[in-house]
Parts: structure tokens; C-alpha cells; sequence
């Protein structure tokens, strides 16, 4: 997070890769590319790709994905590999991304489909991009909506009043995106941390446990039962045994979409009862 964004001088941006591919996600999506594809193709003991096993994927490729006249397409297996990385490198993201998916729905392609797809989910993940491949199509994990609620949540809290609440936020959304040693344990904890943060601000009472200051709130204003119970749920799931509020025997099992949803949820419940804590006041 940059220091504007950090004390409040700038809005904070998820940096979730979601309408956008930054050099570091092409690159590393290009090199799995590069080592499923074109170096098994450049070892084998032919110069001409009509005698190579790759011939039929780049004959799909060609007939079904660039929709090019077949009698254009390169004979020389280093100018067809060539002229895939000239385009990947020019396309915009949404054409590598649709590069990705026709290539994971080939039937029986030349290189080991699931360990190709396990190279592109890790990288995908690494990046913190908002797509994975799940069952040979590639989808997204999140979306627009969702990371408004995160923006608008850690924008919302900027505020003296709400700096406990803003800081377990930022730190969520860091141990969340660092792509280096994302910490998802940590990241689940900071988020709901948050919402502990907001309800003892809003009942005034800094001591309070989620339990007990969701039942404050209740008695100051108006917040549905279910909505209290889901939260209170929530809490209780931090609190199993691979939750984050005991020290583990064993390395956590939580994954990137876990923080992720967790993330998302309160920060749209930081959202929910900001607006409702104002409608108090005025």
C-alpha cells in the first residue's frame, strides 16, 4: 500500500488483478506457457512442426482461436512460437486470459493438461489475479462489486474515530496481497478484527467482545437477527481449531479464497454498520 493511501491522503485501491494483467502476471503466465509448450516443441528432433506432435495444437490454435487462413500459418516450428509470444505480449488482458481457457478445454493436448493448469492456478494465485481455472474453464473469484466493498471499507474508516477498525483492514488486505509471503491465518484474523473494532467504537465500549458488542448494537439500532447470527458464526469460525485465535499444532490449512471471502464479508459488514452507526447521529 503506498504511503498517500496508507495516512489517508489518497482512496485505497484492493490491488486484486481483476480488470487489468500487470507485467509481472503476463510474464509468469507466459513462462508456464513457455515451458509446457514451446521448449518440449523446440527439442523435438524436427525443424518442421508438420512432423512434430505439436502440430495438431497449433493447427487448433490457429484454425479455431486466431480464426487465420491456414495456408498463412508458419511451417518452421520456431516462427510459430514466435508468433505466439508476439501476440501474447501485444494482446490486452482479456485476449490472454481467453489464450488460457481455449488452451485448457483441448482435448488430449500434447503436454500434461492438470500439471499445465496447477502451473497457471499457482501463478494466477502468486499474482493475486481474480480468475482461477476450476474444471478445465477459467472463472472468476471475485468480483468488481466485492472489491468496491474492501475500497470503499478501508476509505470509510479513515477517520480518527474508526483508526482501530482502518488498521486491521490495511493489515488484511497487505497479508492478503503480499505475493512474496501471504499470510491468510493472519489475514482472517486482521478482518475480523476490524468488525470487533467498529461494534466497540459503535457501543462504546473498548473491552467488548464481537458477541457482546453485536448485542449492544441490537439494543442502540436496527440490525437483523440472521445477519447478527451469520457474524457471530463468522467469529466462531476463527475460534476453531484451525481457526486463528488458538495457536496451531499444525500448519494452517487456509487458503487464498478463504482470506478473500473473509475480506470481502467484512468489509461489506464494516460498510453496513458505518452507515447505520451515521443514521444514529443525524
Amino acid at each position: 500500500m503506498k504511503f498517500s493511501e496508507r495516512i489517508g491522503k489518497r482512496n485505497i485501491r484492493a490491488d486484486i488483478q481483476l480488470d487489468s494483467m500487470d507485467i509481472d502476471l503476463r510474464n509468469s503466465l507466459w513462462n508456464v506457457i513457455d515451458l509446457y509448450i514451446n521448449e518440449p516443441l523446440k527439442k523435438e528432433n524436427t525443424n518442421y512442426l508438420e512432423y512434430s506432435s505439436f502440430r495438431i495444437f497449433f493447427e487448433s490454435l490457429w484454425f479455431s482461436f486466431y480464426k487465420e487462413p491456414m495456408d498463412q500459418m508458419q511451417s518452421y516450428k520456431h516462427d510459430i512460437i514466435n508468433n505466439l509470444r508476439n501476440r501474447f505480449f501485444k494482446w490486452d488482458y482479456l485476449d490472454v486470459y481467453d489464450l488460457i481457457d481455449f488452451i485448457v478445454q483441448i482435448d488430449n493436448p500434447p503436454f500434461e493438461k492438470q500439471s499445465f493448469i496447477k502451473g497457471i492456478n499457482f501463478i494466477l494465485e502468486r499474482e493475486l489475479s481474480g480468475y482461477r481455472i476450476i474444471k478445465n474453464v477459467l472463472a472468476p473469484i471475485i468480483n468488481n462489486n466485492e472489491i468496491l466493498e474492501i475500497e470503499n471499507a478501508l476509505n470509510n474508516t479513515t477517520s480518527d474515530k474508526f483508526k482501530g477498525a482502518h488498521i486491521h483492514l490495511t493489515e488484511a488486505l497487505n497479508k492478503l496481497s503480499d505475493r512474496k509471503r501471504p499470510d491468510y491465518r493472519n489475514s482472517i484474523k486482521e478482518a475480523i478484527s476490524s468488525i470487533e473494532s467498529i461494534c466497540q467504537v459503535i457501543a462504546n465500549d473498548p473491552k467488548a467482545e464481537l458477541g457482546k458488542a453485536l448485542k449492544i448494537l441490537r439494543a442502540k439500532m436496527p440490525i437483523h437477527g440472521a445477519l447478527e447470527q451469520g457474524f457471530l458464526k463468522i467469529y466462531g469460525y476463527t475460534s476453531d481449531s484451525d481457526g486463528i485465535r488458538h495457536a496451531l499444532l499444525e500448519e494452517s490449512k487456509l487458503e487464498q479464497e478463504d482470506a478473500m471471502f473473509m475480506l470481502v464479508s467484512c468489509s461489506a459488514f464494516v460498510n453496513y454498520l458505518i452507515i447505520k452507526a451515521n443514521k444514529m447521529v443525524t
